[in-house]
């Protein structure tokens, strides 16, 4: 029997949000409840612990991840990404969904909470190739990339803003709709998908993603003023509370 997900093609919508990131404030994106992404996978069979929320402008794109329920802190380590608690999120720029083989525009990225800087407190990310792509995305240096994590006692916000030069084949003018999976790993409360699990290959196969699509901006979220695309290059910090 086919998977339920497999009866529907949805398409996620992902808001214009004009003022991120946001560097000089607490929290690098903030981003409101209307960005969440709403998963299908079965909430009957398994507690649900991950918030996604997705958001876009001009500049890039926005991710936000909250997990809550947990009672230690989250464990990841730079040397084992794909072993460590963290999102693993898919972006197809072109959604070309008709091939079981990625192409240049498929992207994988990973985002640590922690594991990252000197002392392995700070959050972390890497861009991987994705297995038997017919073509690899140019990789991108973590440099590149601002990325922030607020721990809390029951869990943790990871907030990234990958800018639109690190996304391959980018372009909202003329492509509003890419293809899209995501995986939340977590060593105590488990994992949670945007739909199939592992049974399926949707780590290699972008036709088993989904479509994101880009909402068009409307007057009450102004444009921000134009600036330089790539904005001034730095590490991504940590605000740590308690």
């Amino acid at each position: 029997m086919l998977p339920a997900p497999f009866f529907f093609r949805i398409a996620y919508p992902c808001p214009y949000v004009a003022r991120m990131p946001r560097d000089r404030e607490e929290f690098l994106l903030d981003l409101p409840e209307f960005c969440r992404v709403h998963d299908l996978a079965d909430r009957q069979t398994s507690k649900r612990f991950a918030d996604l929320r997705l958001a876009w402008n001009e500049f890039g794109m926005g991710v936000r991840l909250e997990v809550r329920g947990k009672e230690e802190l989250p464990k990841a380590v730079a040397g084992r990404p794909q072993s460590s608690d963290g999102l693993t999120l898919w972006l197809d720029t072109r959604d070309a969904r008709t091939s079981h083989r990625a192409s240049r525009y498929c992207h994988q990225f990973l985002f640590l909470p922690v594991g990252g800087g000197p002392d392995g407190d700070q959050p972390y990310f890497a861009q991987l190739k994705i297995n038997r792509a017919l073509q690899d995305a140019p990789i991108c240096s973590p440099e590149a990339i601002h990325q922030r994590c607020h721990l809390f006692q029951t869990g943790y916000v990871l907030e990234a803003f990958l800018p639109a030069d690190v996304l391959n084949g980018f372009d909202p003018e003329l492509n509003r709709r890419l293809g899209f999976y995501y995986m939340v790993r977590d060593a105590e409360l488990g994992e949670e998908y945007l739909s199939v699990g592992p049974e399926f290959p949707f780590a290699d196969d972008p036709s088993l993603w989904s479509v994101l699509e880009l909402q068009t901006p409307t007057a009450a979220a102004p444009k921000p003023a134009k600036r330089k695309r790539q904005q001034k290059k730095r590490r991504g910090d940590s605000g740590v509370f308690r």
